[in-house]
């Protein structure tokens, strides 16, 4: 199948600027930037449509930007813990997805969705993990999110302590 002319109405990560035209997979088109109405068809109406209201849409673009700029300097260091079950070993029953990090990050205070947060792999192991959470293609903020067992641990996790090690000491003494 042919690819697919679109001309992009934001910043897409990773395929381009704001008003490019880029070339892609028509799957991709279909599925993901035309419904979410991040791009539009690059034909003759469409380029006219775009041209005469850039200017609109750039100035909509850095009005969404600033506030998103403005809400990542408020919630700097925002920090979450999520409390999960796990073995002696640290490794997690389920795992953290983006879904459970969303959740937790609205309770303190950040209202966002799960398809802003930016994992590469579901969280499989205690511990504490820096998550980007993505406030507007153009702006990003960084969310430690703690997985623990308890507060108690959780509190020991964020002060720095090594929790599988203190368990093996513990354990040690009574051999």
């Amino acid at each position: 199948m042919s690819a697919v002319e679109l001309i992009l109405l934001q910043r897409v990560e990773k395929l381009g600027q704001m008003g490019e035209i880029v070339t892609v997979k028509p799957g991709y088109a279909r599925n993901f930037l035309l419904p979410q109405g991040k791009a539009i068809r690059a034909n003759a109406h469409n380029r006219e449509r775009f041209e005469r209201e850039r200017v609109q849409l750039e100035a909509q673009n850095l009005k969404r930007r600033e506030e998103a700029e403005r809400l990542s300097e408020r919630m700097h260091g925002l920090s979450v813990i999520l409390i999960r079950q796990a073995g002696d070993s640290g490794s997690l029953y389920g795992s953290v997805t983006t879904r459970d990090i969303a959740e937790a990050t609205t309770k303190a205070g950040l209202t966002i969705s799960r398809s802003q947060v930016i994992l590469p792999e579901p969280i499989k192991q205690l511990g504490v993990y820096e998550v980007r959470v993505a406030l507007h293609p153009e702006v990003s903020m960084q969310v430690s999110v703690n997985v623990a067992r308890s507060e108690e641990e959780a509190e020991r996790q964020a002060r720095g302590e090594e929790i599988g090690a203190e368990r093996d000491d513990d354990a040690s003494g009574f051999v």
